[in-house]
């Protein structure tokens, strides 16, 4: 029985994965964003940066646990990182897209707790304008991408979903959290 347990977040841009991330890590300080990989340009913060060889390199060893392309670069869920992050505590993962929950939940043995946080279209556009984002437009395609991704795996199954619009950010973080202990002392239970 494994004892590594992880949050996954998933959801459109500006749902708030950044906000109960930061949040959980105030709470308790075992939680950590995962900073995945990342090779293109743009945005380095939070992010591990890398180059197209040394992607190759981590394919060639089986070492890509997940790997999408947005907004012109490639992001990555590697098994060194996610080694690294499971020493340093409870990584916190963030996707947008079924297929990349579905490829850490199989390809990476740990107690994986999956969280869908969801607003509005409209929402996002407006959390990514009052964040300054340059990028509207990308993000509010990506969240037509992130309806279409739920609509075609429907029978997904979650263990918490949270409309952020209609819930403070403590609250969500605490019901993340809450999710986690749970998960937590079933496991200690079944000892």
């Amino acid at each position: 029985m494994t004892s590594k347990h992880g949050v996954v977040l998933y959801g459109p841009p500006a749902a708030g994965k950044d906000t109960v991330t930061a949040a959980l890590n105030q709470l308790d300080p075992r939680y950590a964003q995962f900073a995945r990989l990342k090779v293109g340009s743009g945005k380095s913060s939070g992010y591990r940066m890398s180059t197209a060889e040394q992607l190759h390199l981590l394919e060639a060893a089986g070492d890509v646990i997940y790997a999408n392309t947005r907004y012109g670069n490639t992001y990555v869920i590697d098994r060194p990182g996610l080694d690294a992050a499971f020493e340093a505590g409870v990584p916190v993962i963030h996707l947008g897209q079924v297929d990349g929950i579905r490829a850490l939940v199989d390809g990476y043995p740990a107690h994986w707790d999956v969280v869908l946080l969801w607003c509005s279209r409209e929402e996002t556009a407006r959390r990514s304008e009052d964040r300054g984002d340059p990028d509207t437009a990308a993000r509010l395609a990506a969240w037509d991408a992130t309806r279409k991704d739920l609509d075609v795996h429907a029978a997904m199954a979650w263990d918490l979903t949270v409309d952020t619009t209609m819930t403070s950010p403590d609250e969500t973080t605490q019901r993340v959290h809450d999710v986690v202990l749970g998960r937590v002392k079933a496991e200690e239970l079944g000892r």
